[in-house]
């Protein structure tokens, strides 16, 4: 029996989880695999929060809260964006959900029409896709160039909109070529926003604070003051404080697009995990410490296999100015074969190659639409790194390339 509804055809499975399983499965099956497929911080959550959490439990803050979050969690979110992005926004125009991805559900839910375009720019994280297929709406593809950083540029924007488009998603830094937008290159995809008033756009900022070489984050809201109303800036704390399992983001915009993604949270959730909210109060208030640690640790990391991949004839390598991937081009090994006459077809083949012979995960651009590419995560170890660098090096060589 078929008990899956037709809607869900559309969906495909993680491509990052996919990989991730796979490695897992070798990995019981006595392989000595190197996974770098998911996207997950490897440091521990700093101990502060961990206490937050702990305390709030001893206290009895273990009831329902309000479906669009905590009151101590709004606030402390709306003190943030202050802080740190130059934005004010009031509690009412704050949600707090099961993780960035429900607020992007809720946010689709809540506005989409059946047919209506979203615009997505590839390489783009594949969930976008998903979500936008499974609500009824149309997701249009714009490509990237590695040329120009992995960053769309406004007559590429401009020539995408029609009278059908309803969402442009960005994601700075982006998962999973790591682009950045400065303040000015913000500034110019506004001036196209400006003049299609129906389009909103969410600006998935959820790597805020995983920004390399001293770059300083800009946010779309705060580069773009004109378009508040016409904006929703996605973020969490997930990444950036190690905790992602404990399921909190949040979305701040105008009350009337809040109120629309509370109705729909009602009767999806009622709302976040109390005690996973205090423990993000202190993450947001708290130390920052911890935060300035975890980028530091991963800007040496996007280093090692930037220098790795110079050595590696044949990819290509745009450094990532953010996040934990690198997106690393393999045209060049697309039609070469095997040691024992396998042809690599396109980075799915690659990919699989990579795991098959280097006994090392990664994940196909195609996931995220763009060919022919592969994406590391560098969420963990040098050492895991140094190794997987290594070994692919070593399987790339045997290949056959047909000049």
């Amino acid at each position: 029996m078929n008990y899956a509804a037709s809607r869900l055809d559309v969906v495909k499975p993680s491509a990052s989880m996919a990989v991730s399983n796979r490695a897992k499965a070798l990995k019981a099956a006595g392989q000595n695999v190197i996974d770098l497929g998911l996207g997950e911080p490897d440091f521990d959550t700093p101990a502060h929060i961990i206490d937050a959490a702990h305390q709030a439990a001893l206290n009895g803050n273990t009831r329902y809260t309000p479906t669009d979050g905590a009151p101590a969690l709004k606030q402390a979110v709306c003190e943030k964006l202050k802080r740190e992005n130059n934005l004010t926004y009031q509690p009412q125009e704050i949600i707090v959900s099961n993780g960035a991805k429900q607020v992007i559900f809720d946010a689709l839910m809540a506005t989409l029409e059946p047919g209506e375009e979203v615009l997505l720019c590839a390489p783009h994280f594949d969930t976008y896709r998903s979500m936008t297929l499974v609500l009824g709406g149309k997701p249009v593809v714009i490509q990237y160039k590695e040329e120009n950083g992995f960053r769309v540029t406004p007559a590429d924007l401009e020539s995408a909109i029609t009278t059908k488009t309803r969402w442009l998603f960005l994601n700075v830094p982006s998962n999973p070529a790591g682009a950045t937008y400065t303040r000015d290159e913000l500034t110019a995809l506004g001036a196209v926003i400006e003049r299609h008033s129906r389009l909103l756009v969410l600006s998935d900022e959820i790597y805020e604070h995983i920004v390399f070489d001293n770059l300083a984050f800009e946010s779309f809201a705060s580069a773009c003051p004109q378009l508040r109303a016409n904006t929703l800036t996605v973020n969490g704390v997930s990444k950036a404080y190690a905790m992602t399992g404990w399921r909190i983001g949040y979305g701040a915009g105008p009350q009337p697009l809040i109120a629309a993604m509370t109705k729909v949270q009602s009767q999806i959730s009622s709302g976040a995990c109390s005690i996973a909210q205090a423990a993000a109060v202190a993450a947001l208030s708290g130390p920052q410490s911890e935060v300035t640690h975890f980028r530091d640790a991963f800007e040496q990391r996007r280093n090692l296999v930037v220098n790795a991949v110079r050595t590696i004839p044949g990819l290509t390598l745009d450094p990532p100015g953010g996040a934990f991937y690198t997106l690393i081009g393999c045209a060049y090994y697309i039609g070469a074969t095997t040691t024992d006459g396998q042809l690599i077809t396109d980075d799915v083949a690659f990919a699989n190659y990579l795991l098959d012979d280097a006994l090392v995960a990664a994940v196909p651009g195609s996931a995220y639409g763009l060919s022919p590419f592969f994406r590391l995560s560098t969420a963990t170890t040098a050492a895991n790194l140094t190794s997987a660098m290594q070994r692919i090096a070593a399987s790339l060589a045997k290949l056959h390339v047909i000049a």
